[in-house]
Parts: structure tokens; sequence; C-alpha cells
């Protein structure tokens, strides 16, 4: 066996980029394992952890790039780190036959008339970047997490001084005026305007619209922060009314986790003089409903009283009555547990939330109020529930919404527990996200289910698919692949959720009722996805006057209305979405300033460079 760690200095690559190096490097002939990181502390840690870390990787600086490979032998490990470089390379062939921007100033050159910053860099750097966009009149996507709150009052302060919209930190979906940005879906224009802080709420809601012959006018994300005290539902705010004001939008969907009492009240009294309906999902926590605001108590249940009010009639979805009954009958005396193995992170909250109901508290990294929260994330305890997309998944690993790996892993794992009987995890998708997640997790489906066979167990495997026909994917195509492989399809997470919970009322080990919400039907064991209703949603047409606009209002509604032209800080492949749906994209060949180095960046600050 041989282990080898080279180190380039001051290299700066995106974490998708190396990933995606590393995933092709792991899978060489002799290799046993790999990781192509940033040398930062918390990626020493993993490389040390995986036997990794040579004396030459433990120099590394957070701005130097490590390549570390152990293999069979010296030549399969000499061959990987040139194989690694190879791909590294490939970018930098592309950044050469093309002009790419290296600051700002430089894109904003090349393209005067862009008006839209979409930033995901490191989110050390990301409040500066931020910061400068702002500062020179652009607005602003910004993707990047880890930015600090303190950080995010005053860029949002900024924002409202400059009276530009500001989406983020933590942003991971929009929709401006048709062009989806970050991880969003296809879906087509229509009079349903939406305001999240939930990025794969906003995903679910979008793509159920669709599904039902709605459409959406814009999606507005704000970051998950946004409601909290400390920022007040500042971007929300500012995007209900510029919503409020939109010619092109007739019904407001707000959705984000349970904000708190204060928040809540300033959000639901500006809905109530928005002069449109609004629905109001805070996810598990119902609001008082009146003329103006409905109260969605699920995801899906918001996307349906949304098209309702839009005038258009809504599909019925088949109900299997006898499914639960039926999967019930098939398991084992000593299975009662269910696991939930999530890549977004409010599908996971709305799963929690409704099956606490039946089960009583539910295990998580990220626990409703009052529930446990795990205290190692390896190891399952009773019913579980995990946010794959939380940090501390992450950490130098891709997001779960791009690389199926750990949700794999993971899914086997719960597989060997006897006394698991269900596991219940989501497909997303859409623009940037992965190109065949129902595929790959298929495959890891029938190994799952043969490990429990082989145990004499069986093993009820229910899957949630969020996103449309017109994705890249492919709804259809990822619904076959999974139901081939013996899964419970569902067509909304609230509906793979109850069926959970009727499962689990059938084998007799519920605390409490099973909801009766618009989601209480599940849908068949083939799928049964919401069909799409024949003939779009007119565009264009003219809805009530809106409330009086707020500051700031107009410019964001002159965004809406111009074709988004974007300038990418960040992630290549979110320019490569972009530009994919026909957009105008630069692409800003953006490296950490001073090297990384934050003794000279605070230097540079003080000179006012």
């Amino acid at each position: 066996m041989a282990v080898e760690c080279t180190v380039k200095r001051s290299s700066y690559h995106d974490s998708v980029a190396l990933m995606l190096v590393q995933r092709e490097v792991r899978g060489l002939p002799g290799i046993e394992e790999a990781g192509v990181v940033m040398g930062t502390d918390a990626n020493k840690d993993l490389l040390r952890a995986a036997g990794l870390l040579t004396p030459e990787g433990e120099a590394a600086g957070p701005d130097d790039l490590i390549i570390a490979v152990r293999g069979a032998d010296e030549a399969a490990v000499t061959s990987a780190l040139a194989a690694a470089d190879a791909l590294l390379g490939r970018r930098r062939a592309t950044a050469a036959a093309e002009y790419l921007p290296r600051t700002l100033a430089a894109a904003l050159a090349a393209a005067p008339d862009a008006n839209l910053a979409l930033i995901s860099v490191p989110g050390r750097f990301a409040g500066d970047v931020a910061r400068e966009a702002l500062e020179r009149g652009l607005h602003v996507h910004l993707f990047s997490d880890n930015v600090p709150l303190e950080t995010e009052v005053s860029l949002k302060a900024l924002a409202r001084e400059r009276r530009r919209l500001l989406m983020g930190p933590d942003c991971g979906t929009a929709i401006l005026g048709g062009l989806a940005l970050g991880f969003a879906n296809r879906v087509r224009r229509g009079a349903i305007g939406v305001v999240g802080a939930a990025g794969t709420g906003i995903q679910e809601i979008t793509s159920l619209v669709h599904r039902m012959g709605g459409g959406i006018s814009h999606a507005i994300g704000t970051g998950g922060r946004d409601l909290s005290a400390e920022v007040g539902g500042s971007t929300m705010l500012e995007g209900l009314a510029a919503l409020a004001a939109d010619r092109d939008t007739r019904v407001i969907v707000l959705v984000s986790k349970p904000p708190g009492a204060e928040v809540a009240e300033r959000l639901l009294a500006a809905a109530r003089q928005a002069k449109k309906p609004v629905v109001v999902a805070f996810v598990g926590q119902a609001v008082s409903g009146d003329e103006r605001i409905t109260s969605a108590p699920t995801l899906e249940d918001a996307a349906r009283q949304a098209v309702r009010l839009s005038g258009k009639g809504v599909p019925e979805i088949p109900r299997y009555e006898a499914l639960p009954a039926l999967e019930a009958m098939r398991l084992s005396p000593g299975q009662r547990y269910v696991r939930g193995l999530y890549s977004g992170g409010t599908l996971c909250y709305e799963a929690m939330a409704i099956l606490s109901r039946v089960v009583g508290p539910i295990t998580s990294n990220t626990p409703l109020a009052d529930a446990p929260r795990l205290g190692d994330v390896g190891r399952s305890e009773g019913h579980t529930f995990l946010d794959l997309g939380a940090d501390e998944f992450t950490v130098g690993r891709l997001h779960p919404m791009l690389d199926m790996d750990l949700r794999t892993r993971r899914l086997l794992q719960e597989a060997r527990d006897p006394e698991v009987a269900i596991i219940l995890l989501d497909v997303v998708l859409g623009y940037a996200a992965h190109g065949d997640p129902g595929g790959e997790l298929a495959a890891a489906i029938w190994t799952a289910r043969a490990i429990a066979a082989a145990d004499r167990r069986y093993l009820v495997v229910i899957v949630p698919v969020c996103g449309t026909e017109e994705d890249p994917q492919g709804a259809r195509a990822q619904e076959e692949a999974l139901l081939d492989a013996g899964a419970l399809v569902q067509p909304s997470n609230a509906r793979a959720a109850v069926l959970t919970a009727r499962i689990l009322e059938a084998r007799g080990v519920v605390r409490g009722p099973v909801p009766t919400a618009v989601a209480s039907a599940p849908a068949g064991p083939r799928g049964a996805s919401a069909p799409a209703v024949p003939g779009a949603e007119p565009y264009g047409t003219t809805p009530p006057a809106g409330a009086a606009l707020l500051p700031g209002a107009e410019e964001i509604l002159a965004l809406l209305h111009a074709a988004p032209r974007v300038i990418n800080v960040g992630l290549d492949l979110f320019a490569e979405s972009v530009r994919a749906q026909g957009a105008t994209v630069v692409l800003l060949d953006w490296q950490p300033p001073a090297g990384g180095n934050q003794r000279l960046m605070d230097a540079l600050k003080k000179l006012g460079m």
C-alpha cells in the first residue's frame, strides 16, 4: 500500500470541481481512497481520519490545494496523481481559450448591462464579494453559506439603502422572469408568485404548481436566516411588496420554517396589505386565515390552494387506501422504525412535522423544537431523520443533491438494521442538480432490499420526487427507475410522510391520529404523479392593483420584468445552467484575494484596496 500527498500553493478551485475530480480519481484502478480538497482545517481533519494526510499536507494552508491518494502500490498512486493534474487542468485550458474577467469591475466592463450577481464563493469571502456587487449597483443572489449573521444584517441594510434585492446568504433557489437560478426547476410561467426562506420548499411548491396546471411568475429566495429576529424578514417583506405590485402575479405564496412570533406577525400584517390572495405555508405551524390569507398545512396544500385561488381547477390524484395495510403485512414483528435520509432540509422538516404527531419525537441532526438531537450522526436511534445537506455532512463533500454517494452508503447501513421498517428519502430534480439521481438511488434501493431479504425481512422504501417532466432529468424517467427498484414513489413529500404514517398505523406503533389534511391520501405503488393539465396558463394578464410600493420595490420589479443578465462568481455549474436556459451570463474567474491570507486581506482593507 502507498500513500502520497501533493500540495499546490495558492491554487484555488471551486468545491464542485474538486469533488468531481476526487470522484473520478477514486474510481481509477488500484486506488483505495483519494482526497482533492483545499487545505482548510476541516478538510485536513477529514484527510487525517481517512489516513491520507502526510506531513506535506499538514503544512498546507487554507488556500493551498491538496491532492492525496492511497493505492495498492506506488505505480497506481503516481498514475492517479497525474490523472488528477490532468483533470484539474481542463478548466484552466478552457479559461485560456476564452476571456474570463478576474474582477467584478472587469466583468461589468465586459457586460455593462449586467444586473444580477450570482455568488457561490466560500463563506469567509462571500460577504466582501456581495458588498462590492451591491455597491456597483447589482442585485445579488448569494448562494454561499457560512456567512456570519452580523454580515448578513449589514449586507441587507446596504441592499435596502441601494434599493437592490439581496437573496441570501444561503439562498439555494430562485426563479426570476422564468430564469431558474441555483437549484431550481423548469416550470411554466403563470400567475403565482412565491417568496421563500426554504430552497427545497420553493422547489416543491413550484414543481407541484406546474404539475397541477398552474404557473409561476417569479420565485424569490430569501436565505434561511431571513426570518430570524436579527434579520427580521427583510428580504421576504421586500419580495412580498414587489409581488404585490407585480402585474403578472395574481396569487402570492410565502413559505418558510416557522418564524418567531414577532417576525410572523410582521409578515402577516404585510400580507394583509397586499390586496391579493396570499397563501402562507409556515411548515408545521398553522396561521389564522381570513379573506386575504389562506393557511396551508403542507407544501402540497400550499400549491393546491394557490392554483385554486388563481382560478384553475386542481386535478385529483388516485387514492389507494389498501396500500398501507398491504405493506404493513409484509413486515416482520420486530420492524417498527422509520429512517429519513433527506437531501432537502425543508422537505426533511416537513416530513418530521407530519410524522412526529403520529409517532412522537423524532431524533435528528436538525430536530424540531423539543425533539432530541442525534448525538452521533453516524448511527441512527429509533425514528431518525437526517438532513444530509447540513454542514456536518457536507464539509469536504458535495451536497447530496449533486452526489448520491453519502446517501447510498447510509441507505445500505439502515437496511442492515433489523428494527427498520421504512426508509424515506427524497429525490430533487432541476437545474444544477445530479443528472440521474433516481437511477443512482435505484441501484442502491435494489441492494438495500436484497440485504433485508437475505435476513428474511421486507423493507419499505418510499420516495417523493420533487420536479417536473421538463427538468433536465425528466420526472417520469426518474420515477420509473425508482419504481422498477421496488420503491413506492409519491408525488409530494407530504403524501410520502402520510403514507409512512399509515403503514406504521397499520403496524400498531403510532401514538396519535394520522393527519387528515389535503395530503392524507397516499398515491398508488406505481407513483400516480399529479398529471400535468394541458394548456399553459396565460402570461401577462393584468391582476388587481397591488399595494403601494415599498422603497426599493420599483427597482426589484424592474429586475423581475427584465431578462436577468448574470455575472457568475463561484461555482461553474450555476453559470452552465444559466447558459443552458439561453440567458446571458459572464463567468468571473474568481480567486481568493491576497492569496487567501487573512492578515494581508485585513491590511489591504485598511488601505482601501
